[in-house]
């Protein structure tokens, strides 16, 4: 199980674009964010008007598929950012050094090569439900209020995308410690023990006192 992680940052060209990469994944974790917001007051306004006047939100289950992307995909590149993804440690706890990082770069590489996969399989799955010559250019839409469908479908792939672009960042983090044998790389999730977690939490209890 994936424990507290913190990364470095440097003046180097590769933390440069680990920060500028972060304000983009902020963003779209924002954007997750909101929709799960959203989902609870479609909710309050559906379950209200069903108890107030019969008429709960028409299409509800519509918009709740529509969002599920959008809380679903968005934040998944923020969160391995930060290595906040679940992953077993009990093998890589127990290596240090080089090993530790060719073993954290061999498994990004593969993460890497299913989220390749994943972009083109989720590309191909919303190219054939976009039409630019069907109304609304659609050629699939929802079941009970007729939503275009494609848009739900195209964050797949870009989301993805994005998490592609972590990872590059990650396996270039990765393979620069194992070459140069760094003891601390930026632009890579750092995980700390729980001694480590527990004064890291008590410094930030203390500055914000």
């Amino acid at each position: 199980m994936a424990g507290h992680a913190t990364v470095l940052e440097d003046g180097s060209l590769l933390s440069r674009l680990d920060r500028q990469l972060l304000r983009l994944e902020r963003f779209l974790a924002l954007l997750s964010g909101i929709a799960v917001f959203g989902l609870m007051v479609l909710a309050v306004v559906s379950v209200s008007g069903r108890n107030a006047i019969n008429a709960p939100l028409p299409g509800y289950v519509d918009w709740i598929e529509q969002a599920m992307p959008l809380i679903a995909f968005l934040g998944i590149s923020y969160v391995q950012r930060d290595g906040g993804h679940i992953r077993m440690d009990i093998v890589i706890a127990r290596l240090h050094g080089r090993a530790m990082w060719l073993f954290e770069l061999i498994s990004v590489v593969l993460i890497l090569v299913l989220m390749l996969a994943l972009v083109w399989g989720s590309w191909s799955h919303f190219d054939r439900s976009f039409d630019f010559g069907a109304p609304m250019w659609s050629r699939d839409s929802s079941i009970d209020i007729g939503i275009p469908i494609w848009p739900a479908k195209l964050l797949a792939p870009v989301a993805f995308s994005v998490l592609c672009l972590r990872l590059c960042l990650q396996i270039w983090g990765y393979g620069r410690a194992f070459l140069l044998g760094l003891e601390s790389p930026v632009a890579v999730p750092l995980i700390q023990d729980a001694a480590a977690q527990a004064a890291a939490e008590a410094e930030q209890f203390e500055r914000q006192g």
